[in-house]
């Protein structure tokens, strides 16, 4: 995951009140960590997330994979980055990684879909929001 070009990265300290009794991160926080990171892409790209709102649409998670690689623990500064892997007609995939210096810890991968904001029902994005994120593609992926 690293010949890519990050649409955003957020830095984060690790808070006591998101560890569990083993004293590491618990499961759920890493994807509230992806979450605000997808947040931090849509200011990166659009200035914020009402920008996208008042295009019509709107993201939502369909479904997110982890792969725990190394524990994060109290304290410890981490830094969540976030890549555009495909973009479709109307979802998009992003891989996050989340780091502890230049130790990969957590790979994220999460498939949203764009919806319309009324009907909450699958839609495509206007050209000027589904363009921004097609300038991040990997080279292959951008037919």
């Amino acid at each position: 995951m690293t010949d890519r070009r990050a649409l955003a990265a957020m830095p984060l300290r690790v808070r006591y009140h998101e560890c569990d009794g083993q004293g590491v991160v618990f499961n759920a926080h890493y994807l509230a960590y992806v979450d605000m990171t997808a947040f931090e892409v849509e200011k990166a790209l659009f200035g914020s997330h009402q920008t996208v709102l008042a295009a019509g649409v709107d993201l939502v998670a369909a479904e997110s994979n982890l792969r725990y690689l190394a524990p994060c623990r109290f304290d410890d500064e981490l830094v969540v980055s976030a890549f555009l892997t495909h973009l479709g007609t109307t979802s998009l995939v992003l891989e996050f990684e989340i780091r502890r210096g230049e130790l990969l810890t957590t790979e994220v991968r999460t498939r949203y879909v764009f919806v319309d904001r009324v009907a909450m029902r699958p839609a495509r994005p206007p050209a000027e929001i589904r363009d921004r994120y097609a300038s991040f593609l990997p080279a292959a992926d951008n037919d």
